[in-house]
């Protein structure tokens, strides 16, 4: 422990130095008599326990002088407390997501062109930004599965990660592996874990596309429902002949089956819907340990000091404790 204004300490020190002062003034104020020497007389002297106020005064004086100094710890773990989650985003960068976004919407916007993946990241973007409480973590996948950004209270940063995704970090790749995207966020989370099998997890996948290479994303998505973890499948402007196909019905069934959401998004407005509506239902407390630098405990003193000048003032009242001089 340490102090950063131990000058405070002297300022304590005359204040009481100041009142004994004032004390011994109004104590000489006294008459005299023939028999004052009775006084000294060990029968005739009070008990100590009379000083008992004083005594507590004297002590939340002291302990007030210290918590003036800002007594600091030089390095403390805290746990910090908030209304949040873990949640890892895992963004589809298969070469179809290139793709203007809303071709297969009913009918179509018209004006500039916009991709899927760059709909996909304003959206993104946006539900990070409403996303205060949570440490956030960015998974991008496409033959395979690779962590952008491990979870994280530093969203800015995340931010800056996910404006620098496009569709040629993975060139080379241009399949859709579901499953493996869903399972490095699984590993993510169970990597970074504060509470291991807390309801505290999710993972929110965006794909444009079906399973084609990898893992069965319904056995991974067994896996996370055993490990705590909703997972909510955004389809981004999925193309109706591919929402039809057994296995991605399968997928989202069991994706609703285990508690998570599906949306389909074919159009930008429907896919900041999508984001905000997880936004609504994931809602949590997140338990998260920090190491702090010069973590104040002025605390540590100043309670011990209002009980001891409460208790002085008690005891003031009780007429044996009354000082008649």
């Amino acid at each position: 422990m340490r102090f950063l204004y131990p000058a405070a300490f002297w300022w304590a020190a005359g204040a009481a130095v100041a009142a004994t002062l004032v004390r011994l003034v109004r104590q000489r104020r006294l008459g005299a008599a023939a028999t004052s020497g009775w006084l000294f007389d060990g029968a005739y002297r009070a008990s100590l326990l009379r000083r008992l106020p004083a005594l507590l005064f004297a002590a939340a004086l002291t302990l007030v002088g210290v918590a003036l100094m800002e007594p600091v710890l030089p390095l403390a773990r805290t746990d910090v407390r908030s209304h949040g989650l873990d949640i890892v985003i895992s963004l589809d960068l298969s070469s179809s997501m290139g793709d203007r976004m809303g071709k297969n919407a009913a009918s179509p916007a018209a004006g500039a062109f916009v991709t899927r993946l760059d709909a996909t990241k304003a959206a993104i973007r946006s539900f990070v930004e409403r996303r205060l409480d949570d440490r956030i973590g960015l998974v991008v996948f496409s033959d395979n599965a690779y962590v952008i950004t491990p979870l994280t209270f530093d969203h800015r940063a995340l931010l800056q990660y996910i404006d620098m995704v496009d569709d040629q970090i993975l060139r080379g790749e241009g399949m859709t592996a579901i499953g493996e995207g869903l399972a490095v966020a699984n590993q993510l989370l169970a990597r970074q874990a504060v509470t291991p099998g807390a309801r505290n997890q999710v993972v929110v996948i965006f794909t444009d596309g079906e399973n084609n290479i990898g893992r069965e994303p319904l056995n991974v998505l067994a896996e996370s429902d055993a490990a705590g973890i909703r997972v909510h499948v955004v389809g981004v402007d999925l193309e109706q002949e591919i929402r039809r196909k057994p296995t991605v019905r399968a997928l989202i069934s069991a994706v609703t089956r285990y508690g998570g959401r599906y949306f389909n998004a074919d159009t930008e407005r429907a896919l900041d819907a999508a984001s905000r509506e997880i936004d609504t239902i994931e809602k949590g407390l997140l338990v998260s340990q920090t190491y702090q630098h010069d973590a104040p405990v002025f605390d540590w003193f100043a309670g011990p000091a209002l009980v001891c000048l409460a208790l002085g003032f008690a005891l003031r009242a009780v007429p044996a404790f009354i000082d008649q001089t």
